[in-house]
Protein backbone atom coordinates (compact mmCIF):
# COMPACT_ATOMS: atom_id res chain seq x y z
CA UNK A 1 0.00 0.00 0.00
CA UNK A 2 2.88 2.64 0.90
CA UNK A 3 4.30 1.62 -2.57
CA UNK A 4 1.25 3.24 -4.49
CA UNK A 5 0.70 5.72 -2.39
CA UNK A 6 4.42 6.67 -3.23
CA UNK A 7 3.63 6.14 -6.79
CA UNK A 8 0.43 8.51 -6.48
CA UNK A 9 2.30 11.52 -5.00
CA UNK A 10 4.77 11.37 -7.17
CA UNK A 11 2.34 11.04 -10.15
CA UNK A 12 0.46 14.16 -8.90
CA UNK A 13 3.90 16.35 -8.19
CA UNK A 14 4.57 15.10 -11.68
CA UNK A 15 1.44 16.59 -13.14
CA UNK A 16 1.66 19.96 -11.58
CA UNK A 17 5.39 20.13 -12.99
CA UNK A 18 3.90 19.83 -16.47
CA UNK A 19 1.16 21.98 -16.14
CA UNK A 20 3.27 24.94 -14.46
CA UNK A 21 6.08 24.23 -17.31
CA UNK A 22 3.30 24.54 -19.81
CA UNK A 23 1.43 27.52 -18.65
CA UNK A 24 4.94 29.40 -18.27
CA UNK A 25 6.05 28.73 -21.91
CA UNK A 26 2.52 29.37 -23.00
CA UNK A 27 2.14 32.64 -21.12
CA UNK A 28 5.30 33.54 -19.98
CA UNK A 29 5.86 33.15 -16.07
CA UNK A 30 4.31 36.35 -14.36
CA UNK A 31 1.19 34.95 -16.63
CA UNK A 32 1.13 32.03 -14.42
CA UNK A 33 -1.76 31.76 -11.28
CA UNK A 34 -0.93 28.51 -8.55
CA UNK A 35 -4.94 28.35 -9.18
CA UNK A 36 -4.54 27.61 -13.05
CA UNK A 37 -1.97 25.06 -12.13
CA UNK A 38 -3.85 23.16 -9.51
CA UNK A 39 -7.10 23.16 -11.80
CA UNK A 40 -5.93 21.61 -14.55
CA UNK A 41 -3.81 19.09 -12.97
CA UNK A 42 -6.85 18.17 -11.06
CA UNK A 43 -6.21 19.02 -7.54
CA UNK A 44 -6.54 21.61 -4.80
CA UNK A 45 -4.45 24.56 -3.68
CA UNK A 46 -3.93 22.78 -0.46
CA UNK A 47 -2.55 20.19 -2.00
CA UNK A 48 0.14 21.95 -4.35
CA UNK A 49 1.02 23.69 -1.72
CA UNK A 50 1.87 19.90 -0.15
CA UNK A 51 4.05 20.08 -3.14
CA UNK A 52 5.62 23.55 -3.95
CA UNK A 53 6.44 26.61 -1.83
CA UNK A 54 4.98 28.58 -4.84
CA UNK A 55 4.92 28.61 -8.69
CA UNK A 56 8.31 29.35 -9.47
CA UNK A 57 9.50 26.36 -7.94
CA UNK A 58 6.91 24.08 -9.76
CA UNK A 59 8.15 25.49 -12.83
CA UNK A 60 11.76 25.00 -12.14
CA UNK A 61 11.21 21.56 -10.96
CA UNK A 62 11.69 19.75 -13.75
CA UNK A 63 15.20 21.08 -14.25
CA UNK A 64 15.98 20.52 -10.40
CA UNK A 65 14.83 17.36 -10.14
CA UNK A 66 17.77 16.44 -12.52
CA UNK A 67 20.06 16.76 -10.30
CA UNK A 68 19.08 14.66 -7.55
CA UNK A 69 18.14 12.17 -9.94
CA UNK A 70 22.29 12.00 -11.05
CA UNK A 71 22.98 11.37 -7.21
CA UNK A 72 20.89 8.68 -7.75
CA UNK A 73 22.46 7.20 -10.56
CA UNK A 74 25.82 8.35 -9.58
CA UNK A 75 25.29 5.80 -6.45
CA UNK A 76 23.88 2.92 -8.61
CA UNK A 77 26.86 3.01 -11.08
CA UNK A 78 29.26 -0.10 -10.86
CA UNK A 79 31.93 0.22 -7.87
CA UNK A 80 34.22 -0.48 -10.12
CA UNK A 81 33.96 2.05 -13.07
CA UNK A 82 36.27 4.93 -13.30
CA UNK A 83 34.98 8.19 -10.82
CA UNK A 84 34.80 10.69 -14.22
CA UNK A 85 33.19 7.78 -16.67
CA UNK A 86 30.61 7.10 -13.96
CA UNK A 87 29.75 11.14 -12.79
CA UNK A 88 29.66 11.32 -16.81
CA UNK A 89 27.12 9.21 -17.24
CA UNK A 90 25.22 9.65 -14.07
CA UNK A 91 24.73 13.42 -14.70
CA UNK A 92 23.88 12.19 -18.55
CA UNK A 93 21.59 10.11 -17.58
CA UNK A 94 18.45 12.12 -16.19
CA UNK A 95 18.58 14.78 -19.76
CA UNK A 96 18.52 11.56 -22.21
CA UNK A 97 15.24 10.47 -20.49
CA UNK A 98 13.68 14.08 -21.00
CA UNK A 99 11.81 13.04 -24.01
CA UNK A 100 13.43 12.71 -27.32
CA UNK A 101 13.96 16.69 -27.76
CA UNK A 102 17.25 17.32 -25.76
CA UNK A 103 19.33 14.37 -27.87
CA UNK A 104 18.33 16.48 -31.00
CA UNK A 105 18.65 19.91 -32.60
CA UNK A 106 15.58 21.99 -30.69
CA UNK A 107 13.06 24.11 -32.35
CA UNK A 108 13.56 27.79 -32.08
CA UNK A 109 10.44 28.37 -31.10
CA UNK A 110 10.77 25.84 -27.96
CA UNK A 111 14.28 27.25 -26.98
CA UNK A 112 12.87 31.18 -27.05
CA UNK A 113 9.94 30.19 -24.83
CA UNK A 114 12.54 28.69 -22.57
CA UNK A 115 15.38 31.30 -22.21
CA UNK A 116 12.29 33.65 -21.36
CA UNK A 117 11.92 30.80 -18.39
CA UNK A 118 15.51 30.21 -17.74
CA UNK A 119 16.00 34.81 -17.42
CA UNK A 120 13.00 35.05 -14.83
CA UNK A 121 14.82 35.84 -11.87
CA UNK A 122 12.52 34.04 -9.31
CA UNK A 123 12.60 30.89 -11.16
CA UNK A 124 16.48 31.24 -11.33
CA UNK A 125 17.03 31.85 -7.69
CA UNK A 126 14.72 28.71 -7.34
CA UNK A 127 16.98 26.86 -9.35
CA UNK A 128 19.81 28.11 -7.63
CA UNK A 129 19.02 26.76 -4.16
CA UNK A 130 18.11 23.68 -5.46
CA UNK A 131 21.14 23.16 -7.35
CA UNK A 132 23.33 24.10 -4.46
CA UNK A 133 21.70 21.85 -2.15
CA UNK A 134 22.04 19.10 -4.93
CA UNK A 135 25.64 19.96 -4.93
CA UNK A 136 26.24 18.96 -0.91
CA UNK A 137 24.43 15.63 -2.19
CA UNK A 138 26.00 14.50 -4.93
CA UNK A 139 29.78 15.37 -2.81
CA UNK A 140 28.26 12.84 -0.76
CA UNK A 141 28.11 10.69 -3.44
CA UNK A 142 31.52 11.26 -4.36
CA UNK A 143 33.25 10.31 -1.20
CA UNK A 144 31.25 7.18 -1.41
CA UNK A 145 33.17 6.02 -4.60
CA UNK A 146 36.75 7.81 -3.42
CA UNK A 147 36.84 6.75 0.46
CA UNK A 148 37.06 10.07 1.04
CA UNK A 149 35.02 12.47 3.53
CA UNK A 150 32.71 15.11 1.90
CA UNK A 151 32.62 17.16 5.51
CA UNK A 152 36.38 17.46 5.54
CA UNK A 153 37.99 16.54 2.40
CA UNK A 154 38.00 19.35 -0.06
CA UNK A 155 38.42 16.85 -3.46
CA UNK A 156 34.62 15.42 -3.14
CA UNK A 157 33.19 18.87 -3.17
CA UNK A 158 35.05 20.67 -5.53
CA UNK A 159 34.07 17.75 -8.21
CA UNK A 160 30.58 18.07 -7.49
CA UNK A 161 30.70 21.78 -7.39
CA UNK A 162 32.27 21.75 -10.90
CA UNK A 163 30.40 18.94 -12.45
CA UNK A 164 27.31 20.63 -11.84
CA UNK A 165 28.70 23.94 -13.39
CA UNK A 166 29.49 22.47 -16.33
CA UNK A 167 25.97 21.17 -17.06
CA UNK A 168 24.65 24.44 -15.68
CA UNK A 169 27.51 26.04 -18.62
CA UNK A 170 26.00 23.15 -20.97
CA UNK A 171 22.68 23.92 -20.38
CA UNK A 172 22.91 27.85 -21.05
CA UNK A 173 24.95 27.50 -24.23
CA UNK A 174 22.28 25.25 -25.71
CA UNK A 175 19.56 27.68 -24.90
CA UNK A 176 21.81 30.58 -26.79
CA UNK A 177 22.89 28.74 -29.57
CA UNK A 178 22.89 29.96 -33.18
CA UNK A 179 22.17 27.68 -35.06
CA UNK A 180 20.37 25.12 -32.14
CA UNK A 181 22.47 22.23 -31.28
CA UNK A 182 21.20 19.44 -29.67
CA UNK A 183 22.18 19.33 -25.82
CA UNK A 184 22.82 16.04 -24.63
CA UNK A 185 25.99 15.85 -26.82
CA UNK A 186 26.94 18.57 -25.04
CA UNK A 187 26.73 18.06 -22.21
CA UNK A 188 28.80 15.00 -22.38
CA UNK A 189 31.02 17.28 -24.07
CA UNK A 190 31.60 19.41 -21.78
CA UNK A 191 31.85 16.74 -18.88
CA UNK A 192 34.60 15.36 -20.81
CA UNK A 193 36.92 18.93 -20.97
CA UNK A 194 36.31 18.73 -17.39
CA UNK A 195 37.63 15.32 -16.88
CA UNK A 196 40.56 15.84 -19.20
CA UNK A 197 41.52 19.02 -16.92
CA UNK A 198 40.50 21.52 -19.14
CA UNK A 199 44.27 21.98 -20.83
CA UNK A 200 44.57 25.10 -22.66
CA UNK A 201 43.22 23.54 -25.89
CA UNK A 202 40.75 22.27 -24.91
CA UNK A 203 37.52 22.98 -27.06
CA UNK A 204 34.51 20.39 -26.22
CA UNK A 205 33.92 18.25 -29.45
CA UNK A 206 30.26 19.01 -30.07
CA UNK A 207 28.66 17.20 -33.35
Amino acid sequence: MSGLRERKKRATREALMTVALRLALERGPEGVRVEDVAAEAGVSVRTFNNYFAGKYEAMAAGHTDRFGRAVAALRARPAEEPLWEALTQAMVEPWEGHSGRLGTTPDPELLASVRLLADEPAVRAVSMRAVSAADSELAAAIAERTGTDAARDLYPRLVAVTATAAVQTAVVHWLHSDPPVPLVPLLRAVLRALAAGLPDTARPDVP
